[in-house]
Parts: C-alpha cells; structure tokens; sequence
C-alpha cells in the first residue's frame, strides 16, 4: 500500500476536484493508455489500471470522503478503515454502509449480502450532457439559421454490441462476490473484532465480470466517434445564450436514456448595428445644413431601406425611434426597435471660397439664430457683472 500513488496525481487533479472535473481527467487519462493505442506496452497497461482504480474511489462519495480523510487505508478492505466498524469483546458490529440496509440485514441473515448495491449499479443511468461553442453572425441570430456542429462522443461498440464482451463470449457472475458486487471482509484486533462491506475489488460492485473483452473497445461496451449534429437556430438568439438538444449527449448506461447537449452561441458583432435586447441602435452622420433646414435620410435596417424626414432645426446627438424595426423576440413574433441618433459632422478642409461662404452665412444669421448660445452667453456675463 505503501507504493500506492496518489489517485489525485493518477488522475491529474487537485484534492477537491468537483464530480465533473474527475471524469474528464478519467476519459483523458484513460484514452492516453487505452490498451488499444498502446498495444503491448506493459508500463501503458499498468497505468490504465492505475487511472481506472482511482476514478472508482474518486467516483464514489462514499469512498472519495475516507480516502480523503484516511488515504489509501481508507479504502482498503483489509484496514480498519475501510467500513469505519468498531468494536469489543468479541461481539461485531458492522457499519460497512447504513445507507444501505439491505447489505446489513444481508450480511446478518445470509440474504444476498450487498445485493441491492450491485442493483443500484446495474441500474439504467442517463449519460453525461457534453458541451459545444457555435459562433454566428449578427445577422445569423437576428434572422435564424441552422448548423451543422462537429462533436466526439462515444456510442455503442459495434463490435460487442455494448456488452464489453468479446464476440460470442457473454459476462460471467462475479466469483469474488458471487454477484452481490460487495464483499465483506473481517479484521481482528487487540480492540475487537472490525467488520466492513466494501465495493468487489474484481466487478467493481457490478456482479459481474468479463472474461474476455471486447478488443474493439476493451470491455468498456463503447467507443469514441465523431458526429454532426444539426441545430436549427431560432430567430431572436443573442450573444451567451444556449441551446438545448435532448438526447444528443452521452449514451446512457445499461439501457438508461442519453444526455443532452448544450450548445453555447457566441455572436459577432456588425459593422453599422449594436444590440441591446431586442433593439438595434444606429448612428447616422448629417452635415449642418440638413440638421439646420431638414431633410429626408436614408436609414438602414436589417432587411430593407427606410426613409425618414429629419425636421428642420434638429440638434446633434437626437434620437429618432423606429418602431418595429429591431429584432424578432425569441418567443413571441413582436419585434424590438431601431433607434436611429443623429450625428452632427463639421466639415474639415476647407477651401478659401467655402470658408467665405460659412462666414457670410453665419454674418447673416447673427446672435439670435443661436438661441442656446445666447442664453449661455447672457449667463456668463450675469456671472461676471
């Protein structure tokens, strides 16, 4: 026990590494010295059972929470740690698992010790939901599209048909645990006699074991393969948002439905719009003269050409709402707005002949056609008086 590595550094994890984070280590590590990638590589072959031993003691609450308080002790069924039992005088007492009474009463009255265990873990479970990035366009989002996304995953192995079985071998009850899937194991001590029930070291708390494996998928009952999958994108989709796919993640196990995948939508941004919600803004330049007499604009939308009558007098920085002309809601079939501000330029570069003429157009407007900067002014000169 004492050559026994750190299951953490099995795995390449830190101690307290959430549930999710032990299975990615676990797939990785295990596809790394996957017997198949590393045909007779006996060094290959010890640490792939390596990573497999230390997922099932890092997969197990129950396991992982002795193991982190007592190390590899903890989870050994020949300490004293591995039910936790106490004892005295000769009389036993078992607290192998008190969340499992039918492996105590079991193990009392000879009922199929831990029987109800190895049920648990032959039971259908739903398979793990994976994860993928799509980015879109702007316009992509604000209109709907569908997209093909690329995603690995594993499925049935063909070869065995999801047993892990080689082809035309079946699994066998497990002779350990005669298929319980847990033994119970019986240490003496000076202090008494210590009883614990423990997960088979040789199912693994299935019952059962495989003779000879699958050589496709080395007994697992899957491989990993790529797949497209289509994701019909709703109009209205923005930026962080996600899509949900049932069924399109992990296959289950022993007969329990898939997971699901979650599609996370990145969205580029556009040359001329932003978005807030379900509205657009939009800045347009006007020159002097059409913000001081009026006119008529052109004004861009996502799907069409509008036009709108800037009226005379109107003042930089104002903002015109165009109703309806935003993007569609996400559930619903209202739309947001377009807000359109206008953006006073200056002309640059003058010429002597057009300077003349800004000077004796503004000669001929005089004081009382600004009438702001004559209340500015008025101010000032009360300020000062």
């Amino acid at each position: 026990m004492a050559d026994k590595k750190d299951f953490y550094e099995v795995l390449g994890i830190h101690k307290g590494a959430s549930e999710d984070e032990i299975k990615k280590a676990f797939r990785k590590k295990a596809m790394q010295y996957h017997p198949d990638k590393n045909p007779g590589d006996k060094n290959a072959e010890e640490a792939f059972k390596e990573v497999n031993e230390a997922y099932g003691i890092l997969s197990d609450a129950e396991k992982k929470e002795r193991y982190d308080r007592f190390g590899h002790a903890g989870v050994d069924p020949n300490s004293g740690f591995g039910g936790g039992g106490f004892g005295g005088g000769g009389v036993e007492f078992n607290f192998g698992d008190f969340g499992d009474l039918g492996d105590i009463f079991g193990s009392f009255f000879g009922g199929g010790m831990g029987s109800s265990s190895a049920r648990r873990r032959n039971a259908p479970r739903k398979g793990d939901s994976l994860q993928v990035s799509l980015r879109l366009s702007f316009n992509e989002a604000a209109f709907g599209t569908s997209k093909k996304v690329k995603l690995k995953k594993m499925a049935e192995c063909q070869s065995c048909h999801g047993t892990g079985a080689e082809n035309g071998t079946a699994k066998k009850t497990c002779p350990t645990c005669n298929g319980a899937g847990r033994v119970q194991t019986q240490q003496n001590t000076p202090f008494g006699s210590f009883s614990s029930v423990n997960t088979c070291p040789q199912c693994h708390g299935t019952g059962e074991i495989i003779e000879k494996p699958c050589k496709d998928c080395g007994g697992t009952g899957r491989i990993r393969t790529e797949t497209t999958v289509n994701v019909d994108i709703p109009a209205g989709i923005d930026d962080g948002m996600a899509i949900t796919i049932p069924s399109e993640g992990e296959p289950g196990f022993n007969g329990g439905p898939p997971g699901d995948l979650y599609v996370g939508i990145k969205v580029d941004g556009h040359k001329l719009f932003t978005r807030d919600g379900d509205d657009l803004w939009l800045e347009i330049p006007i020159s002097f003269d059409q913000a001081a007499l009026g006119t008529t604009i052109t004004v861009p939308t996502l799907d069409e050409k509008v036009q709108y009558k800037v009226p005379a007098g109107t003042q930089p920085d104002t903002v015109f709402r165009l109703k309806g002309k935003g993007v569609k809601h996400l559930r619903g079939n209202r739309y947001g707005n377009l807000f359109v501000k206008v953006k006073l330029e200056v002309p640059t570069k003058l010429n002597s002949e057009q300077k003349k003429a800004l000077k004796d157009m503004a000669d001929k407007l005089g004081p009382e056609a600004y009438a702001k900067r004559k209340t500015f002014a008025d101010a000032v000169k009360e300020l000062f008086s």
